[in-house]
C-alpha cells in the first residue's frame, strides 16, 4: 500500500506531467498548417478529421528529425523525468600526432540505420499524445477537484455517468466529490510519467549504432593516450635518469675539475630543455588543446643522445652501419625512442662498463641492439636498484615494436650482460 503511494509523493511524477503537457502545447503552432486539408469541404467530416490528424502527426514527426530537437528533448527529459540519458553521440576521428608511432587501423564510425533515425520522431509523437491525454483527462479532474470544495467559484458543477448524476452543493458532498476527482487525476499523472520514463531510454537513449560509435571513439582515445604515455615515459624518463647521473658527476668533480662540471651542467640544461618541449606537447594533447608541432627525434639525433650519455660518465661504444639517412618518418622516430629506452635502462640498472650500441640499416630491415653489464658496481656506484622501476619500459617497447610489425628480444646475454635487440622491417617506413 505504501509502495503504491510513493509515486504520488514524488516531485518527479508531477514534473513529468509538466514535461508531457509542454510537449502537447509545443505542438499547437503546427496545428494551423495541419488544418489545410479542412479546405476540402466536400469530404465527409470523419475523413477531414483523419486527414488533419495525419497531417499534424506528419509535421510533428518532421520536427523530430532535426538533431537539435533530440538534444533539447534529452536535456528536458534528464531534468524533468529524472532519467539518466547521455548526450547524443558525435563521432569525430582524433587527429593523428605526427610524432607518434602509427596505431592500428581505426574502426569506421557506425552509421545509424533507418530505424534509428525514426526513434526521435516516434518519441515526439508519443510524447505529444501522452501530453494531450494528461491535459484532457487528468487536467479537468484536477480543476473540478479544486473548484468543488465549498463551491467557492459560485458556479454550478455536476457529474454525469451512465445516467447517474450528482450535483453537490456547499456541504460535505462537494468535498467528497473533489477528493474523488483528485484521487482519480493522480493515478493518471503517475501513468503518464511512468510511460514517458519507460520510453525515454528506449527512444532517446543511445542506439546500438551510437554505442558502437562511442566505443570506437573511446578505443581511439585510449590508444592515442597510450601512445602519448609511451612517448612521455621514453623522453622524460631518459632525461631524468641522465640528469640525475650528470648532477652527481658534476658534484663530485666540481672542485677538482670545474671544466668537466660545467660541461655536465650544460648537458643537463640541454637535455631538460628538450624534455620540456616533449612534456608541453604531450600535456597539450592530453588537455585536448590545439597541438603545436610535435618534437621529432629521429636517428639523426642519435649522436646528440650518445653525447649526453658520455657527459653522464657512461662509456658508449657505438657501431653504426648502413645508410641511416634512408630510414625516414615513423620508423626513424620509433628507432630513436627504442634506443633511448634501451640506453636509459642501461644507465639505471647497468653495472658500469661500456654500453654497446649497434644500429644496422639493411635493404629489408633495421636492427637495433643495446648491451650493458649487469651485477654489482665496484666502489658502490650507481647500479641495479639505484633507480626505481615502473615496469612500463619493456612492455611499452614491445607494444611499439608490435605496431611496427617487428621483433624484440630482451634478456640476459651471458652471466654479466643484458641485451636488448629489435628488428624492424624497413618497408613499413613512411
Amino acid at each position: 500500500m505504501i509502495r503504491g503511494l510513493r509515486p504520488l509523493l514524488r516531485g518527479s511524477t508531477y514534473s513529468g506531467v509538466l514535461f508531457a503537457c509542454s510537449g502537447a502545447l509545443a505542438s499547437l503552432p503546427l496545428l494551423p498548417f495541419a488544418l489545410l486539408p479542412a479546405a476540402w469541404r466536400s469530404a465527409p467530416h470523419g475523413v477531414l478529421v483523419a486527414l488533419v490528424l495525419l497531417a499534424w502527426a506528419a509535421l510533428i514527426a518532421a520536427v523530430g528529425l532535426a538533431r537539435t530537437t533530440r538534444r533539447v528533448l534529452v536535456v528536458c527529459a534528464r531534468r524533468l523525468l529524472r532519467v539518466p540519458l547521455p548526450d547524443p553521440v558525435t563521432v569525430r576521428r582524433p587527429a593523428r600526432s605526427p610524432g607518434l608511432a602509427p596505431a592500428t587501423a581505426a574502426p569506421a564510425p557506425a552509421v545509424p540505420s533507418g530505424a534509428d533515425r525514426w526513434r526521435t520522431p516516434l518519441w515526439l509523437l508519443l510524447h505529444v499524445a501522452l501530453g494531450w491525454t494528461a491535459m484532457l483527462v487528468s487536467g479537468p479532474l484536477l480543476v473540478i477537484g479544486l473548484a468543488l470544495p465549498g463551491n467557492w467559484t459560485g458556479a454550478e458543477a455536476g457529474l454525469n455517468l451512465y445516467g447517474w448524476s450528482l450535483r453537490p452543493g456547499n456541504g460535505w458532498d462537494s468535498w467528497a466529490v473533489a477528493l474523488i476527482c483528485v484521487l482519480l487525476a493522480a493515478p493518471g499523472c503517475v501513468l503518464v510519467t511512468s510511460a514517458l520514463r519507460w520510453l525515454a531510454p528506449r527512444l532517446l537513449g543511445p542506439s546500438a549504432a551510437e554505442r558502437l560509435a562511442l566505443a570506437a571513439e573511446r578505443e581511439l582515445l585510449l590508444a592515442e593516450r597510450n601512445r602519448l604515455a609511451h612517448e612521455l615515459h621514453d623522453s622524460i624518463g631518459h632525461t631524468l635518469t641522465a640528469a640525475t647521473i650528470q648532477a652527481a658527476v658534476a658534484g663530485e668533480v666540481l672542485s677538482a675539475d670545474p671544466v668537466a662540471a660545467r660541461a655536465a651542467l650544460r648537458s643537463i640544461e640541454e637535455s631538460t630543455r628538450a624534455a620540456l618541449e616533449d612534456l608541453d606537447y604531450v600535456l597539450g594533447m592530453l588537455r585536448e588543446e590545439k597541438a603545436g608541432t610535435a618534437p621529432t627525434r629521429t636517428l639523426a639525433d642519435l649522436p646528440e643522445l650518445l653525447d649526453r650519455l658520455r657527459h653522464a660518465g657512461a662509456v658508449v661504444e657505438p657501431e653504426l652501419s648502413g645508410d641511416l639517412a634512408h630510414v625516414q618518418g615513423t620508423l626513424s622516430r620509433a628507432a630513436y625512442r627504442i634506443l633511448q629506452e634501451g640506453l636509459t635502462n642501461a644507465l639505471r640498472h647497468g653495472a658500469g662498463g661500456p654500453i654497446e650500441v649497434r644500429v644496422a640499416a639493411g635493404p629489408d630491415g633495421l636492427e637495433l641492439r643495446v648491451v650493458n653489464r649487469t651485477g654489482a658496481v665496484a666502489g658502490g656506484g650507481k647500479g641495479q636498484g639505484a633507480f626505481p622501476t615502473s615496469g612500463h619500459g619493456l612492455p611499452g617497447l614491445a607494444e611499439r615494436v608490435r605496431l611496427l610489425h617487428g621483433e624484440i628480444e630482451a634478456g640476459p646475454d651471458g652471466p654479466q650482460h643484458w641485451r636488448l635487440e629489435v628488428r624492424l622491417p624497413v618497408r613499413l617506413s613512411a
